[in-house]
């Protein structure tokens, strides 16, 4: 073999084998997304009106974690076989697949899971489909700890939706204590990410609550891009901001609310919300 050859094909070889650059390894790219349950009959903006466009913001936007929303689970099939770098897991808040789920979606190639469950804002978390303290509908988180494959770090992921009328404030603010509970619970140096469409703007109790140990990333990120607001109803003119990704251990870079649409035609009644997160750096979790 000619040594030009040679040298070609083991400059490949080291390029394959390099690690990846600093920056790209640290970083953590999350959304949040209320993907608006695909049983309603919203006429123009039905499920199959918009799934397309939601697949081109997902792939726009390139997360390598989603928590979504009132997510069915042909939803949810339907964005992996459009997405096949994805995939997802979830449970009906009912306890089986006939309701909404707290969907999560992942990098296959980046991450793998070590762990995930399921609890239940209720007075019996560990009952699915329990409903208490007054709520319509189950509430729920769905977890998992996740590892990183070019890393191996590791970080504890939680995705949650609150209740929505007026009168269930002081509902969200008993789900915030419980999820703040089991936040204190896990390892300290353990990196954590809670994502959700909380139904609540951040002047409230709840978010109160989790900004005592969780930085929101919409007021932590240095760059903030796209309209503070989430919530717009299919308008495009969003009036609260009730969909937000808090974290511990992690460094929020820059954080954006994502109006993708197509002729006017959105991919929820909900912007999703995008931020990059820094993993902490080594010699931080070793001084700590």
């Amino acid at each position: 073999m000619r040594p030009t050859r040679l040298l070609l094909l083991a400059t490949m070889f080291a390029a394959l084998l390099a690690p990846l650059p600093r920056a790209a390894a640290q970083a953590l790219r999350v959304m949040t997304f209320n993907v608006r349950l695909g049983i309603a009959k919203d006429g123009a903006n039905d499920w199959n009106h918009r799934r397309d466009i939601m697949v081109r913001t997902i792939r726009e936007q390139h997360p390598d974690l989603l928590g979504t929303q009132e997510l069915y689970k042909f939803q949810g099939d339907y964005l992996t076989s459009k997405l096949p770098q994805y995939t997802w897991f979830g449970i009906g808040r009912r306890g089986d697949d006939g309701d909404e789920h707290m969907g999560v979606f992942y990098r296959t190639d980046k991450f793998t899971v070590i762990q995930s469950g399921n609890f239940w804002l209720s007075d019996t978390p560990d009952k699915p489909g329990s409903i208490t303290w007054g709520n319509l509908f189950p509430r729920m988180v769905t977890w998992a700890l996740f590892e990183s494959k070019a890393t191996h770090r590791r970080f504890y992921y939680y995705n949650t939706h609150f209740p929505y009328r007026d009168q269930d404030e002081p509902i969200r603010t008993r789900a915030a204590q419980e999820i703040l509970a089991r936040v204190k619970a896990l390892p300290a140096d353990m990196p954590f990410v809670l994502t959700g469409d909380f139904n609540s703007p951040p002047n409230q109790p709840d978010h109160a609550l989790l900004t005592q140990v969780l930085q929101d990333a919409r007021l932590s990120a240095p760059t903030r891009s796209g309209p503070e607001a989430t919530f717009h109803n299919f308008t495009g003119k969003p009036d609260f901001r009730i969909d937000w990704i808090l974290s511990r251990g992690f460094t929020a870079t820059d954080v954006a609310t994502i109006t993708t649409n197509q002729d006017g035609r959105y991919p929820s009644d909900h912007f999703p919300v995008v931020a990059d997160l820094q993993w902490p750096k080594p010699e931080d979790k070793k001084s700590k």
